[in-house]
């Protein structure tokens, strides 16, 4: 197993779109030996994610294309889905795929801040991963109504499944992340004086400790007294700005 440490986790961009063909080939591979389906993507696709700044991927320190997931936007912006990820078999159960989560989802979260994200999975490990993110589970008619999203199932072999259930639910488990629910702490005028406060503190503890030092020093002789009267004339200045 390959360390962490050994992976470079980057925002794709156009020095990376000779790998587009290559996670697509690992994608439907993926999905195949899974014996489920993907919204199908073409290289073309994965490129103008890469181009977008909409894509992260993950490379060895030999420059070994390692994994890769990429965001896509519903319903005018108000959806987002961390979609496409992928590791390559031999840097699986490394701790890459939570690594790349968890970059994608700063990165959506930068870029759409106020979108609710969210996933469909049938994987234990992605769940977990999704459940420290802050994702909850949730029906599926909290998701994106976007008819070009779920026209993007018709490629699993478990479309007929969610058609019958009039796209209600599946065999997929839904996941969201609503930003509402994890409001950002404001700093507050009190927060902005207490911390005022202390950084006056530790000024003053700062001057009294350079002041004290320079009086030992000029108590131990009276040799260097201009090069001290000088220093206390700096401190004083410096202090009293």
């Amino acid at each position: 197993m390959i360390p962490i440490e050994q992976f470079q986790i980057y925002i794709a961009n156009e020095n990376h779109l000779s790998f587009a063909q290559v996670i697509c080939d690992e994608m439907a591979s993926s999905a195949k030996a899974r014996g489920t389906g993907i919204a199908k993507r073409s290289p073309e696709y994965i490129q103008q994610k890469m181009r977008e700044g909409k894509a992260v991927i993950a490379l060895t320190r030999e420059g070994e294309w390692a994994g890769f997931c990429y965001i896509e936007t519903w319903s005018h912006g108000e959806y987002v889905a961390n979609s496409g990820l992928i590791v390559a078999p031999p840097f699986r159960k490394s701790g890459l795929a939570r690594a790349i989560k968890q970059k994608v989802f700063d990165l959506s979260r930068t870029l759409y801040p106020t979108a609710k994200i969210f996933g469909l999975t049938t994987g234990l490990a992605v769940m977990k991963i999704n459940s420290e993110l802050g994702y909850e589970p949730v029906t599926y008619s909290e998701l994106t109504q976007d008819d070009e999203f779920w026209a993007g199932c018709k490629s699993c072999v478990n479309y007929d499944i969610l058609m019958s259930k009039g796209r209600k639910n599946c065999l997929c488990t839904a996941m969201l992340y609503d930003p509402k629910d994890h409001p950002q702490p404001e700093k507050t005028q009190e927060d902005f004086q207490q911390h005022s406060k202390l950084y006056e503190r530790f000024m003053r503890i700062k001057k009294w400790k350079l002041l004290k030092a320079f009086s030992k020093k000029e108590k131990s002789g009276s040799n260097g007294n201009n090069k001290i009267n000088k220093g206390k004339s700096i401190l004083h200045f410096l202090f009293n700005l």
